[in-house]
């Protein structure tokens, strides 16, 4: 994320809890590219001013890189694709 995307947020505007409780409850969706344009400018917004939510972010993406790539060079474990698709199906709002 630059600068030159998102207009910077004005430091006196401090990210609340329910900013980042907000945020991180779509990050998911976010890092999916399933958000509107408008979620998802706010939300690379409020990733921009606030370091914790952006280290969560940055964990979470390289989290996805990294299972990715193990994906691809072995065989998922027997069971495990349906244990994931079971865990995503009690989320709520996702059934």
């Amino acid at each position: 994320m630059t600068s030159s995307q998102t207009p910077q947020p004005d430091p006196a505007e401090r990210p609340t809890e329910a900013d980042c409780r907000a945020s991180l409850t779509e990050l998911y969706r976010f890092l999916d590219g399933e958000l509107t344009v408008e979620r998802r400018r706010l939300i690379r917004g409020h990733l921009e001013a606030c370091a914790p939510c952006l280290d969560t972010y940055d964990f979470e993406a390289e989290l996805r890189l990294v299972v990715s790539s193990c994906c691809r060079e072995k065989e998922l474990p027997s069971g495990l694709r349906e244990r994931i698709a079971q865990v995503l199906r009690e989320l709520p709002g996702e059934g």
